[in-house]
């Protein structure tokens, strides 16, 4: 895996780097990220050649788009690839969602005085396109994804899909996406609308392919290109110990006695188990990129190390074989038929 490498979009003009950098961390999710610390780390991403990069309103209410935004006003506009998302807008006076709460704190620590609101209306959704340009500080942006519509199918597809339709058709963005932690409602859209690409967080990983059946063929049939977040599953694919996470909570005894047979494999054949999680999503034909939420300079060195990592095929044979992954899944180095 080459982080630096560009991958086709799918049928769009854009090209997009093999490793992606998502913000969520520089929105200060679970612990606060100095502004030097943010500007930092998106320097060492830029140094290691990578040139896509991911955002969204939630995201420290604002304030990773104002980081990323403030960023990228630095460098050339047609070197890089920029995703930001719809769905939410920020409001000074809204009530706090309760689920962005854990434990008694937000998981947002050092964001904008802003509480994100649902609208995927049609207007909603241009609204929020332009507040996000607007805290940008960028006149464009390459890919709009509809975020987060677990609860609003018929809203995303009348309202907000309309909308990035018609900022489609007319040049504004150059793609249209939808970034969500399931795969099944990615499927739906898929067959009922013209998408490009979809962000698919955590359900095609080493731990979980519950993507595999079904998500994954539909959009290489279809030439729908898959965006993976979430290869490390919220952490526990980086250190599966008592206590790690998975899908932002505490993980379950079944998820974490999975990611430690996984990890006793990869330690017999001396591979970090993380370079193994970030490597394997890719290898399927349907994926074109990885994102990875860093938070310094260190963790993006880290990953990309993990990335250019030799791993022995062996290793996939024997996840293979202990059913730790499907049969049927690719892994890198493979040529499927």
């Amino acid at each position: 895996m080459n982080p630096a490498r560009r991958e086709p979009l799918g049928k769009t003009e854009l090209q997009v780097t093999q490793l992606g950098i998502g913000t969520v961390p520089i929105g200060g999710l679970y612990q606060a990220v100095s502004d030097e610390a943010a500007q930092a780390t998106l320097q060492a991403a830029w140094d290691a050649g990578i040139r896509f990069y991911d955002t969204a309103p939630l995201y420290g209410f604002g304030l990773a788009e104002r980081r990323l935004g403030a960023f990228l006003a630095t460098k050339p506009r047609d070197e890089y690839v920029l995703a930001t998302k719809v769905g939410r807008l920020l409001r000074a006076d809204a009530l706090m969602d309760p689920d962005l709460v854990r434990d008694g704190e937000v998981l947002f620590r050092s964001g904008l005085p802003l509480q994100p609101v649902f609208d995927f209306s049609y207007d909603g959704v241009m609204r929020s396109f332009a507040e996000s340009l607007a805290r940008l500080g960028l006149d464009r942006v390459d890919i709009l994804h509809i975020h987060d519509p677990d609860d609003y199918y018929d809203q995303a597809l009348a309202g907000a899909f309309k909308a990035l339709d018609k900022l489609r058709g007319e040049g504004v963005i150059k793609a249209v996406g939808a970034g969500m932690n399931q795969a099944e409602m990615l499927t739906r859209f898929a067959r009922e609308a013209a998408f490009d690409c979809f962000l698919l967080a955590g359900r095609y990983t080493l731990l979980d392919q519950s993507a595999l059946a079904e998500l994954l063929p539909t959009c290489a049939r279809l030439g729908i290109k898959i965006i993976i977040g979430g290869v490390y599953n919220s952490g526990i694919l980086t250190d599966p110990r008592p206590g790690a996470k998975f899908n932002y909570r505490e993980a379950d005894y079944e998820w974490l006695e999975k990611a430690q047979r996984i990890q006793a494999v990869c330690d017999r054949y001396d591979v970090p188990l993380p370079a193994a999680a970030i490597q394997f999503p890719l290898a399927h034909p349907a994926v074109a990129t990885i994102l990875t939420g860093v938070r310094s300079p260190d963790e993006l060195r880290q990953n990309v190390a993990y990335c250019q990592l030799p791993i022995p095929p062996e290793l996939w044979d024997e996840l293979r074989a202990m059913e730790l992954i499907p049969a049927y899944a690719p892994a890198p180095g493979e040529v499927m038929a």
